[in-house]
């Protein structure tokens, strides 16, 4: 058989080669590194209504089910019919199993005045019965349901120490993996306070309630011959049985991914370097109440579901049917990924478990629905002491990245803080930080976004107004002036006054133009008439010269003329 992974704090190297029975309860067999010693009793003990039962019969159930071994429950205090009910409504048929010879149920009725102590009493009845009830059926599982109960009318502790060693010895022999089921003790494990001595493996479950919650932790006390998981552990019982949270620190050796997902909100994608966040990161949005925390979440769900990937969501505020229809308002129609089966929400009240059993529920869920995307939505409605609240953070966030499924987390704190004091916050532990606020001024408010980290990529520095419509989510720039940042009304208003002004100035630009114009084409006709004006003192100036020159050729020729004549006379 395949051994399940090592729980967080405890090497794998350490495991033993033991043989060992898989119980088929999700996590406790990666506690124990396989399940309970094969062949060899184990004690189950713990108060009233901690779970005894209930993981007895899950133990002979899923042995018959999923291992192909047979398995007898033998019961000293519940009837077989009152037992084949109790667990009905978990979905095990034992009446099935019965007729189908993978399972045989015997009630032995012990009453106390009946039974006289003497020296010479022992178990060969029960032996004689329970040897019949195994033969019957082959069976390699037995289930002995209460012990103290077999035990009850006996005051001599030798006689009793005796008849339980029998009791393991004759269950050894027969190699038979057991589970024996024993009431808590007043300071020890058990009322005799010696079946644990005896017991190859103890397994104890413990029911407290704290601050009116109850939390149900499974602790293995021993496990002889095995290395094994020894802090306490949530466990959490309901209609899909008991499952086990083997988490109790966590190894920052998960693997990271490169890809980056959109946000499905085109200006939030801008303000992120890579166009989105990075695949299988932790993802904070904080923000006072109705600033749009749930649904910029749906936008990532529609989004992430337009791609193909499943998403689950874990919300403790809304129901799933009310978040589908408040997506409605800003056109995301999230039913239909609903009905397609690529988004299951998960929804509950914060008081219903504590703290751990919601990281159980949430575990148990995750692993069965394998999604891609997980929404927790708020953090803040989550209650307990403030270091059980930041480890259980811790552990949810280290849970979906080692899975690498990209987690956003919702925080109704302005600064990420759960603590009631302010003093423990997650901020810390996200990868990306998306702060939304309202912005109050002129009588209205406004919704802001600005990014406050995003680890491994350039991101804007801006606060950009945040507007939700019938149309979905945008992002609008924001005016930043002298007065600080404007939204709303007031950016409008201002905006509006800054495009009167621009217009002013368009126009007082263009009147400055026609009159530069008008100068220039009346400069250029003054131009032109001073150069006609130089042209014709040109032609002027021409025209005397030319009648110069005639005249003093004319002067010239009659002085020849007269030269001549008087050369004549003489």
């Amino acid at each position: 058989m395949t051994q399940p992974p090592a729980p967080f704090g405890v090497a794998p190297a350490s495991r033993s080669a033991l043989p060992k029975a898989a119980t088929g309860i999700e996590g406790f067999d990666a506690v124990t590194f396989g399940g309970l010693p094969a062949g060899r009793p184990s004690l189950v003990c713990g108060a009233a209504g901690c779970g005894k039962t209930l993981f007895a019969t899950t133990f002979l159930v899923n042995g018959a089910t999923r291992y192909g071994e047979p398995g007898v429950f033998m019961s000293f205090e519940e009837r077989a019919e009152d037992l084949v009910a109790n667990v009905a409504s978990l979905g095990y048929d034992l009446d099935g199993l019965i007729a189908g010879g993978q399972l045989a149920i015997d009630h032995v009725r012990v009453e106390r005045s009946e039974i006289e102590e003497t020296g010479e009493y022992d178990l060969e009845g029960l032996f004689i019965r329970l040897g019949f009830a195994v033969d019957s059926i082959g069976a390699k599982r037995i289930v002995l349901d209460t012990i103290e109960t077999l035990f009850s009318g006996f005051t001599d502790e030798a006689v009793l120490r005796a008849e339980l060693r029998r009791l393991f010895g004759w269950i050894k022999e027969r190699g038979l993996t057991a589970i024996i089921t024993g009431e808590r003790g007043a300071g020890q494990l058990t009322r005799q306070g010696l079946e644990e001595y005896v017991s190859d493996c103890v397994v104890l479950l413990d029911n407290r309630v704290e601050d009116q919650i109850t939390t149900r932790r499974l602790r293995v006390v021993k496990y002889r011959g095995s290395a094994h998981g020894t802090n306490e552990y949530p466990f959490l019982i309901d209609a899909e049985g008991i499952s086990v949270l083997p988490v109790t620190s966590a190894e920052l050796d998960y693997p990271v991914s490169e890809g980056v997902v959109a946000t499905g909100i085109a200006g939030l994608d801008a303000m992120l370097g890579a166009g989105g966040f990075y695949r299988g990161s932790g993802i904070l949005i904080s923000g006072e109440a109705g600033t749009g925390k749930t649904m910029i979440c749906a936008s990532l769900i529609e989004a992430a579901c337009a791609r193909g990937e499943r998403c689950m969501a874990f919300v403790f505020e809304e129901s799933g049917e009310q978040i589908v229809r408040n997506a409605r308002s800003i056109g995301l129609d999230l039913a239909r990924h609903v009905e397609s089966g690529l988004l299951r929400y998960e929804a509950a009240r914060p008081s219903l478990f504590g703290l751990e059993m919601h990281l159980a529920r949430m575990q148990r869920d995750i692993d069965r629905f394998r999604p891609d995307l997980v929404v927790v939505d708020p953090l803040s409605s989550l209650r307990g002491p403030d270091a059980e609240l930041q480890a259980t953070v811790l552990r949810m966030a280290d849970l979906l990245k080692s899975r690498g499924i990209t987690a956003v987390f919702t925080s109704l704190r302005e600064d990420g803080e759960l603590g009631r004091d302010g003093d423990i916050g997650v901020s810390s532990l996200m990868d990306a930080w998306i702060k939304l606020l309202n912005v109050e001024a002129n009588g209205e408010r406004s919704r802001t976004l600005y990014v406050i980290k995003a680890r491994g990529m350039r991101h804007s520095n801006q606060v950009r107004e945040f507007v939700m419509s019938e149309n979905g989510l945008h992002l609008v720039d924001a005016y930043i002036g002298p007065a600080g940042v404007l939204t709303g009304t007031a950016r409008v208003v201002r905006e509006a006054e800054e495009a009167a002004q621009a217009l002013r100035r368009q126009q007082e630009n263009r009147r400055r133009q026609r009159e530069a114009e008008r100068r220039r084409r009346s400069l250029e006709r003054q131009i032109d008439e001073l150069r006609a004006s130089l042209e014709a003192v040109g032609e002027e100036e021409a025209i005397l010269l030319d009648e110069d020159e005639r005249r003093e050729t004319l002067l010239a020729s009659e002085r020849r003329d007269r030269a001549a004549r008087r050369g004549g006379e003489g």
